[in-house]
């Protein structure tokens, strides 16, 4: 098991070389009650990097200064950023039916499927597969956190809790890891 899961929690015995890893950034743990503020992906085709998107969103409340010390992200940053409709309309149109790649992938997806049910009427059934999960799997670690894994194969974590930046962590983490099991 590789922990490449589609929509009906099938489990596939490859690692694929088209995906879209994504990320987001968010004012707090809770899809129903917290809001994005930040999302990117990073479309890879044959294992290269050829596309990306990323954008800031609006909040409809204030960001705390928690989450600012945390992300970098402030008030006046998403002043003037689009609303979370027009950036999920765009990012869908960006992801299209691709797998998606992320770190705790669970998390962004659950945010994601919250707010298009909400803004869009639409629902996500990419398949997904979840470098934590790989990372659980394959690599023997105190922490499975990004920025853990990441060191663990000597990744810069400069830049983390930055939703482009932690893409890129992910992506260097999966074809790490990619890499390990094709050498098995």
């Amino acid at each position: 098991m590789t922990g490449i899961i589609n929509s009906n929690a099938e489990i596939f015995q490859e690692f694929p070389a088209d995906y879209t890893i994504l990320d987001i950034e968010t004012t707090g743990l809770s899809s129903s009650k917290c809001e994005i503020i930040e999302l990117a992906a990073v479309k890879v085709r044959n294992d290269c990097i050829v596309d990306k998107f990323s954008s800031l969103i609006k909040p409809n409340y204030p960001i705390n200064s928690f989450i600012t010390g945390l992300t970098g992200i402030t008030n006046e940053m998403v002043m003037n950023a689009p609303s979370i409709d027009l950036v999920l309309d765009k990012f869908m149109k960006f992801i299209q039916n691709d797998c998606i790649l992320g770190h705790n992938v669970s998390f962004d997806i659950r945010f994601i499927s919250a707010n298009l049910r909400k803004y869009l009427s639409k629902d996500l059934n990419n398949n997904k597969i979840d470098t934590m999960y790989l990372a659980r799997r394959f690599c023997s670690l105190p922490s499975h956190k990004l920025e853990y894994v990441a060191k663990h194969f000597n990744i810069s974590i400069e830049g983390h809790h930055r939703a482009m930046n932690d893409c890129m962590m992910t992506f260097e983490i999966y074809k790490n890891i990619k890499n390990l099991n094709l050498n098995l």
